[in-house]
């Protein structure tokens, strides 16, 4: 299981986390997606090591941008 929080920007309300957790959510190995519209981070719970270009093309084709992993 590995666990990884990424920096999100452009989100600001219930429906940017509904969607992101939904986009995200589909990807293959995804078991869990926590958004924190707060701190602009999105935390993505995988079986295995997440590949970071398929997530930021998701999460830029839904309108948001992926700007790296958050510290």
């Amino acid at each position: 299981m590995s666990t990884t929080t990424y920096a999100v920007s452009g989100m600001s309300c219930a429906h940017c986390k509904a969607t992101l957790t939904k986009v995200i959510g589909e990807l293959d190995g995804v078991t869990e997606v926590g958004v924190d519209l707060a701190t602009g981070r999105v935390t993505v719970s995988s079986a295995a090591e997440p590949d970071d270009a398929l997530i930021a093309e998701v999460v830029d084709e839904a309108g948001y941008e992926l700007t790296g992993r958050a510290a």
